[in-house]
């Protein structure tokens, strides 16, 4: 049996395939468009009967989600090598040019020598709605933050005293100024009517709102340049920012309808701090698979939560934050570790322990991660929920 191994470099349109020997000789070289029958006559040209191939790519989703597919469902090893690492990796080959056909090779031959490339499997159709719907949600949240920025500097340059005293992020203020812009149109309403109408928009608090907003509009008599151009722009940002509230709400239904399908929920959601969002872009991050990392040190490591030794001569023991993780998992763990301090002892017990020892806030939490990852691992190979006393039969 004759070992051979494959580097596609992907691309949105076209990808570039490169087949090595075990000797490093090449055998292939073909750009191939980003469709299936191109795609599977690759397939059949690289594997001939009796070969074993092992494929690497560039790139796990998007522009290669079709080549993937393709090999998994043929049952070939796939794995993904990032492009960060296929640049580094260039520099030791010879030649200083860039090209498809070179990364492609690049990418074989790196297959060939490394034994610690992450492998690519075929996730169940919940992991991939999750991955998707979870997707779509950063992105309405990028949207609503940079919105929200938008809407505090034009609110800015009609109404600073308004802007200071109201937080965007709620929806009450953000009816507000749907309706009343600038200081005179909330004077001439005046706080009981304003009450009135945010009460009629289910407005909770409209009183204390209603209050806050003539008190600001008191404070300001000057009617600032192109007033009521920006009073339109302020109206019309606060409504997008209440339709993007309205979309985030809604798929974060559709996220908890999905995750309630697999069977890793009661697991995940039983960790303090680890809710429906954060538990759905867990499985997201990682595919749900934690066989594929081996252990919860891989996995702390791909999440950017274990440090790293930065060790030189006499120099021993200097440990540092990672650069090459999975930012999007990190955040996972940050947040979730943040939420457990608030709401469960143990994990503020663990906190305020780092904190006394000279750690900083940010340290301690990171710290705080990286022990979670393990509890997190031991649950999920255990197929048990969380509990804050261990049972008596697995304490050692």
């Amino acid at each position: 049996m004759a070992a051979v191994w494959a580097g596609i470099d992907a691309g949105k349109t076209h990808h570039h395939c490169v087949a090595i020997d075990d000797s490093g000789r090449r055998l292939l070289s073909r750009r191939v468009a980003n469709d299936e029958l191109e795609l599977l006559e690759l397939l059949t040209t690289v594997v001939k009967p009796g070969d074993e191939v092992t494929w690497g790519i560039d790139l796990a989703d998007g522009g290669a989600a079709l080549a993937i597919a393709i090999l998994l469902s043929h049952g070939q090893s796939v794995h993904y090598i990032s492009g960060r690492a296929i640049h580094r990796a260039s520099e030791s080959y010879r030649g200083e040019g860039k090209t498809d056909a070179k990364d492609a090779a690049v990418i074989a031959d790196q297959v060939r020598v490394r034994r610690d490339l992450h492998p690519l499997r075929a996730g169940d159709d919940t992991v991939t709605d999750l991955k998707i719907l979870t997707g779509r949600r950063m992105d309405l949240v990028a949207d609503r933050t940079r919105t929200v920025n938008r809407l505090r500097a034009q609110l800015t340059g009609v109404f600073p005293g308004l802007e200071r005293a109201l937080d965007l992020t709620n929806t009450g203020p953000l009816i507000l100024l749907s309706g009343y812009q600038t200081p005179a149109a909330i004077r001439r309403v005046g706080a009981k009517r304003l009450e009135t109408w945010l009460r009629n928009r289910h407005v909770v608090r409209a009183d204390r709102l209603a209050e806050i907003a003539v008190q600001a509009a008191e404070r300001q008599h000057t009617s600032l340049p192109d007033e009521k151009l920006a009073a339109q722009l302020v109206h019309t940002l606060a409504k997008e920012v209440v339709a993007l509230n309205q979309q985030i709400a809604e798929l974060d239904k559709d996220i908890e309808a999905r995750f309630r399908d697999h069977h890793a929920f009661d697991l995940i959601t039983s960790m303090p701090g680890l809710g429906v969002i954060l538990g759905a872009e867990f499985l997201a991050a990682t595919g749900g698979d934690m066989t594929v990392f081996g252990t919860a040190d891989r996995l702390a490591g791909f999440g950017g939560v274990a440090p790293v030794p930065r060790d030189s001569g006499k120099i021993s023991g200097n440990l540092r934050r990672p650069q090459r993780y999975n930012r999007r998992l990190q955040r996972v763990f940050y947040t979730s570790a943040l939420f457990s301090i608030r709401h469960c002892d143990e994990s503020r017990r663990f906190h305020d322990r780092k904190r006394a020892e000279g750690k900083r806030h940010t340290q301690a939490v990171l710290a705080l991660a990286r022990r979670r990852v393990n509890v997190l691992w031991a649950l999920l190979r255990d197929r048990r929920c969380y509990e804050p006393t261990p049972p008596s039969a697995l304490v050692t």
